[in-house]
């Protein structure tokens, strides 16, 4: 249970306090001298928040007791809230200490409203922080996990979205059965067709790809099925169809809604038992092949409008894997610039906000033309968001300031902008400098 500790000399203030507290269901407790509180912080670590006076001596005004304390209690929990209570004899005191992390502070007599409101503010903003540091960490050690045990063929992610459709992935590509990716162009669906290959017991077969939208109709079968010589206009050799080059491997199957009513009939077959027939030729031929197949289109809707063959779907889509657009994982932005830019290039903290409120219509494929033109633009060094060619209404309406646990991303790159110190990079991320050396150290980041 989070509890606020009261730290000042005066024993009626410390208990109007502590009952003003209890009015609002907050729990407290009061430490009559800095050296009582400081004790209080190293016994119960369930002080999520300080309330502490300026001056302990009937003769000191200066608010100097106030420092030495605020300055015990940062050494002693770096990212602890602090809000001071002083007369207005020490608020230029109190100022300084708020531009060195103090959370806030209140005159004397305090605004009792004032005072709740910022205190409930900062004690839920200690518990989501919490909670976004506890998820960061495991999300950070699933995705290590997963790495070590299966294949992931390079792949670029943070985001937990991802996270779990490649476990799903991984999962699937043990089995034999089709598969059907469904995602917006551009999102990523034949790597992931190429995560359930290489993780499935005919990784080491042939991986074959198709993409059924950048090929006519006429064509399509031949493609697939192949053709014997003669069978069409212009054919004037035997044609190896796609799935007899899969055979004992993997076909890949792009746009698969592109597929005529013809093509679709014989897939099906293909499916049922493994049997077809190259174009002009009447001779059955079988083959052992695993079905990836992926598309943008709805394929429910285009069974509605007798586009798409029911029978078909249901055989392809034994197992689905929707994959989100990049809108979708703004986690995963910030990885995949660096990716395409590389591990040096700088950007400031406005850009990489844009980059990740775009809502990238064309997902990845947009962002790595969008990030060659910066690199053209910029020379390689310090894009902003204009070289990514994406720009905001001046008077476009911003939320308030949130602090978010920052990334392991987010981490080097303010390291990266302030060449290494660590005490700029912290004021930068809104922590502290121990509270970043920790998770530095959580992250392994090391400073050259």
């Amino acid at each position: 249970m989070q509890q606020v500790l009261i730290i000042d000399d005066n024993p009626s203030i410390g208990k109007a306090l502590k009952l003003l507290l209890s009015l609002h269901q907050i729990d407290s407790e009061v430490a009559l001298t800095p050296q009582a509180g400081i004790q209080r912080l190293e016994q119960n670590p369930g002080i999520a928040l300080v309330l502490q006076d300026m001056n302990f001596s009937q003769d000191t005004t200066s608010g100097e007791e106030g420092k030495r304390l605020f300055s015990a209690i940062r050494a002693l929990r770096p990212d602890l809230p602090i809000i001071l209570i002083t007369a207005w004899t020490q608020l230029e005191t109190a100022i300084e200490l708020v531009k060195q992390g103090a959370a806030d502070y209140l005159g004397k007599p305090w605004d009792d409203n004032k005072l709740i409101t910022s205190v409930k503010n900062l004690l839920e903003l200690q518990e989501l922080q919490a909670e976004q540091l506890q998820r960061t960490q495991l999300n950070e050690s699933r995705r290590k996990e997963l790495s070590e045990a299966a294949d992931l063929c390079g792949l670029i992610y943070q985001s937990e979205a991802m996270h779990q459709l490649l476990t799903m992935a991984v999962k699937i590509a043990r089995t034999q059965v089709p598969v059907l990716i469904t995602g917006p162009n551009g999102s990523g669906k034949e790597k992931i067709a190429k995560i359930v290959q290489r993780n499935s017991e005919r990784r080491d077969g042939p991986f074959i790809c198709v993409n059924a939208g950048a090929l006519p109709n006429d064509l399509m079968e031949a493609e697939l099925f192949g053709a014997e010589a003669g069978a069409y206009t212009g054919s004037t050799k035997t044609r190896i169809g796609r799935f007899e080059a899969a055979h004992g491997g993997t076909l890949f199957l792009d746009e698969l809604g592109n597929l005529s009513a013809s093509g679709q009939a014989k897939l099906l077959r293909v499916l049922q038992s493994g049997e077809f027939e190259r174009l002009g030729s009447s001779e059955t031929r079988r083959c052992d092949v695993r079905l990836i197949s992926a598309t943008n289109t709805d394929l429910t809707q285009a069974i509605a409008e007798g586009h798409f063959r029911e029978d078909l779907y249901y055989r392809l889509n034994v197992f689905e894997l929707k994959l989100p657009s990049l809108a979708e994982r703004p986690e995963d932005i910030l990885p995949l610039v660096r990716h395409f830019l590389g591990d040096n290039v700088k950007l400031e903290l406005s850009t990489v906000k844009a980059l990740q409120s775009w809502p990238w219509p064309g997902s990845i494929r947009e962002l790595e033309n969008a990030c060659r033109r910066a690199a053209i633009l910029s020379d390689g060094e310090n894009p902003t968001q204009e070289d990514f060619g994406i720009a905001f209404a001046e008077n476009e309406a911003t939320p308030s300031r949130v602090v978010v646990e920052p990334s392991r991303e987010m981490i080097e790159e303010a390291l990266r902008q302030n060449q290494g110190v660590v005490a700029r990079a912290a004021r930068q991320l809104g922590l502290s400098r121990q509270a970043l050396y920790r998770r530095m150290e959580q992250y392994d980041i090391k400073t050259s």
